[in-house]
């Protein structure tokens, strides 16, 4: 049924190809990557491999790519992605040899593709759990681990249906978790060779804030003009249900300054923010040091910047939970900030611990917005409280790497 399955898709994704940008750059990386790993991958080289779905997943294992790369030089890294959306922004990423997608999970790719990798090792991130990959791996007594992987009761591992697909949880040499929950659910199987080392993400933002970079223009709008008070939201990825709360706040509060960063950077809809903005505002790309220290709300209009720019938050948002689920949290935390979230996160861990904590809060609707940001921009003592509980959430819980790294290397 398994392999079926994967063929069903495989058929489904051609089709879609024809018509479809992102499932047609799936299928033309696909017919490159044996190629790439034959000019990359020499018989005598030491390869070690890392998939990652996409780029959050990427994100999560960069810092134990990197941490690998530097101890262990001897290796080279074999670097896999399933989707466009991981592969086409790094696969020009200098921490890895080779960089390719990952083929269909046919049982002749997965034979095809190990054996040209040949790898010493593997990691997969997170929730990934390629049946014939990763028995094939096992058959070939290759250690394979799942790096930040979390389970849940509703996953098809502990369903009554799921007996088969469970053994695929067999073939790791060990599974490094976030959570609690997760050892107990593995345990409901007998899988014990599970650690809890935490994720692997609050590694990875407090190596983002280390780098963060240097940019003048919102230097300029933070600073402003004297008269500004330093009360700065700072909402990334939005989207268009979010930025209607926020930009309707921001209206009719002239006290609140907004450095806003769409996760659709298009003509339209950045037209879109500026008609409804009734104060001031300059885009990113147009603004020089002057028009930025005037205007009151700088609006992000590029790529890449969002991660340097939440350190200039009193408080930040984080877009996506009126949709299909919030972003990065993490990378707004890591600057001990309060962070405001929409309804759609339960399946983000971070985010809910953080708001158990008190350093992140939900909300659905404008009315409630209203009610936290009024409170955490004008009651200091709130707003430090806050602050502290998402900085100390952050710290508290990296080290992730390490962990992972000296039990497979000591």
């Amino acid at each position: 049924m398994y392999s079926l399955a994967i063929y069903i898709y495989m058929f489904c994704v051609n089709l879609v190809a024809m018509f479809n940008r992102k499932a047609r750059l799936l299928m033309i990386g696909h017919s490159k990557t044996y190629d790439i790993m034959r000019r990359g991958i020499g018989k005598d080289d030491k390869i070690i491999w890392f998939h990652a779905a996409s780029l959050g997943e990427f994100e999560q294992g960069r810092p134990l790519i990197e941490k690998i790369r530097e101890e262990h030089p001897e290796y080279k890294i074999l670097l896999t992605f399933f989707s466009p959306s991981g592969y086409e922004v790094r696969k020009d990423y200098k921490g890895a040899d080779v960089i390719c997608y990952l083929p269909f999970d046919t049982k002749l790719n997965a034979r095809k593709f190990l054996k040209i990798a040949h790898p010493a090792m593997a990691f997969f991130i997170k929730y990934e759990f390629w049946q014939n990959y990763l028995t094939g791996l096992h058959r070939r007594g290759i250690p394979v681990y799942s790096v930040a992987s979390i389970f849940r009761p509703n996953q098809i591992f502990f369903r009554w249906y799921g007996h088969k697909y469970r053994n695929v949880l067999r073939t790791f040499a060990h599974l490094f978790v976030q959570n609690q929950v997760s050892i107990d659910l593995l345990r409901t199987l007998d899988i014990t060779n599970a650690t809890i080392v935490g994720d692997t993400r609050m590694d990875r933002v407090l190596q983002i804030r280390a780098a963060a970079k240097e940019l003048p223009l919102c230097e300029a709008f933070a600073q402003g003009e004297k008269s500004k008070p330093q009360n700065i939201l700072v909402a990334g990825s939005s989207w268009q249900p979010d930025e209607d709360i926020i930009i309707s706040y921001f209206n009719t509060h002239p006290e609140q300054y907004l450095i806003i960063a769409p996760h659709v950077v298009s003509e339209s809809h950045l037209a879109e923010i500026e008609g409804k903005l009734q104060r001031p505002s300059v885009r990113y790309s147009k603004a020089t040091a002057a028009t930025a220290a005037s205007a009151h709300c700088l609006i992000i209009d590029c790529y890449g910047l969002l991660s340097s720019i939440y350190r200039y938050a009193t408080v930040a948002y984080v877009g996506g939970g009126f949709g299909v689920g919030i972003h990065n949290v993490p990378e707004a935390a890591v600057y001990g900030v309060p962070v405001i979230i929409g309804p759609n996160n339960q399946r983000f861990r971070e985010a809910r611990d953080l708001i158990a904590l008190g350093g992140c809060f939900e909300i659905n609707n404008a009315e409630e917005y209203n009610s936290i940001i009024g409170t955490l921009t004008s009651d200091t003592e709130a707003l430090a409280k806050a602050s502290k509980a998402s900085a100390d959430y952050i710290r508290s819980n990296a080290g992730a790497v390490d962990m992972i790294y000296n039990y497979i290397f000591s």
